[in-house]
C-alpha cells in the first residue's frame, strides 16, 4: 500500500490579485449651469494644467441676463438718487416747520427702500456674471482627462458630469478582495505590485483604504493599494498584479489523493507502524497547493498515512507499506 509519512515542510504562502492602476484623486467634471455646449476643448487622454479650459457652453443668454440686471440697476441707482434729494428737501423743509414729521417719515422710507434696491440688483448683477463665468469648464488641478461625456452641440444640465480628470500625483491600484482573505489583507507584511506590461520589476505597496462594505453585485470588497515609488512606467489604466503575503511558512500537508469524506467530513488512513494495521482518523483541512493540501489540525509529524487506493480499506486492515518513490 503506496503511504507517506507527514511532516513540516516550507511553503511559500502568497495571494495575488489583479486590478487597474488608478490616481488617487479622480474627480467628476461638470457645468454648474445649464446650457448647449459650444466647444469641446480636449479629447480623452490630453493632459492638462490647473485652471486650462476643457469646454465652453453657449454664453448668449447669460450675457442678455446680465445686460438686464445692468439695466434696472441703472434705473435703480437713478431713482435711489432722486429719493435721496426730496429726502434732502423735506429735512430742510421740517427743520423749519413746514412739513408734518409724518411726510418726512414717509420720504424717509422711500429713499430706504430705493438705497435697498440697489444693493439688491448690485446683489443679482454679480450672481449673474458669475453664472456667466460658469459657461467655461476649467480644470481644478494638473492632470489626464480620463472620461468624456459630451460633445459640442449636447445640451447638458447643471451637475451633470461630462468628463474626470484624474488628479497628478499619486498612483494606486484598485483591487477587489474576498471576505475571506481581509483579515491577511489587512496584516499582510508586505505588498508587492508588478506590471502585466513588465512582470520582472516589482513596486512595493501600502495598503492605503479598503471599502467597509461589501459591492452589491460581486460581494467583494474594493481596495485601493498605494504604488510607493512609481516610475516613469507605471501608467493610468495598466493592469497590475497585487501580491500579498510572500512568507515562508512551515506547516503540515499531505498528498489530495490521501483524503476521503464520510460524512462530509475529511478523513485519513493513518497506519500504526508496530501492527501494521489502518484507522481513520478526521483532519482539518487548510489551501490547495498543487496536488497537496495543508492540514490544519488531526495530523502529528512523523504519522505515516496512505496515499493510494484509500477507497478499497477498511478499518483495522493490515496493510504493507511502499513509501513513494524518490524522484
Amino acid at each position: 500500500m503506496r503511504a507517506e509519512q507527514v511532516g513540516l515542510s516550507d511553503a511559500r504562502s502568497s495571494t495575488r490579485y489583479t486590478g487597474e492602476v488608478r490616481a488617487r484623486y479622480e474627480t467628476d467634471l461638470a457645468f454648474r449651469v445649464a446650457g448647449r455646449v459650444q466647444s469641446r476643448k480636449v479629447e480623452l487622454g490630453t493632459p492638462v494644467k490647473a485652471g486650462q479650459l476643457i469646454a465652453t457652453l453657449d454664453p448668449n443668454d447669460y450675457a442678455l441676463a446680465v445686460t438686464a440686471v445692468q439695466a434696472q440697476r441703472v434705473a435703480a441707482e437713478a431713482e435711489a438718487k432722486l429719493a435721496q434729494q426730496d429726502l434732502q428737501r423735506y429735512t430742510d423743509l421740517r427743520a423749519q416747520n413746514f412739513i408734518a414729521q409724518a411726510e418726512l417719515d414717509r420720504r424717509q422710507t422711500v429713499a430706504d427702500a430705493a438705497s435697498a434696491r440697489v444693493r439688491q440688483l448690485r446683489a443679482e448683477l454679480a450672481r449673474q456674471a458669475n453664472q456667466q463665468a460658469y459657461t467655461r469648464l476649467t480644470a481644478p488641478d494638473a492632470g489626464v482627462v480620463t472620461a468624456l461625456a459630451f460633445e459640442a452641440g449636447q445640451v447638458v444640465a447643471a451637475g451633470q458630469t461630462v468628463a474626470q480628470l484624474a488628479k497628478n500625483g499619486e498612483l494606486e491600484v484598485r483591487i477587489d478582495v474576498p471576505e475571506n482573505t481581509l483579515t491577511a489583507l489587512r496584516a499582510a507584511p508586505s505588498l508587492k505590485i508588478r506590471l502585466w506590461s513588465q512582470p520582472e520589476k516589482g513596486y512595493d505597496g501600502r495598503l492605503r483604504e479598503l471599502s467597509p462594505m461589501a459591492d452589491a453585485a460581486s460581494r467583494t470588497y474594493r481596495a485601493r493599494v498605494s504604488v510607493l515609488q512609481p516610475d516613469a512606467a507605471v501608467k493610468l489604466g495598466m493592469t497590475a498584479t497585487v501580491e500579498i503575503g510572500n512568507q515562508s511558512t512551515p506547516r503540515l500537508s499531505v498528498a489530495q489523493t490521501a483524503l476521503f469524506n464520510i460524512g462530509g467530513q475529511p478523513q485519513v488512513w493513518v497506519v500504526d507502524r508496530h501492527s501494521q494495521k489502518v484507522a481513520a482518523r478526521s483532519v482539518q483541512i487548510g489551501e490547495l497547493h498543487g496536488d497537496r493540501v495543508a492540514i490544519v489540525s488531526g495530523l502529528a509529524a512523523g504519522e505515516w498515512v496512505v496515499t493510494a487506493g484509500v477507497h478499497k480499506i477498511a478499518p483495522g486492515q493490515q496493510v504493507r507499506l511502499v513509501p513513494p518513490a524518490r524522484p
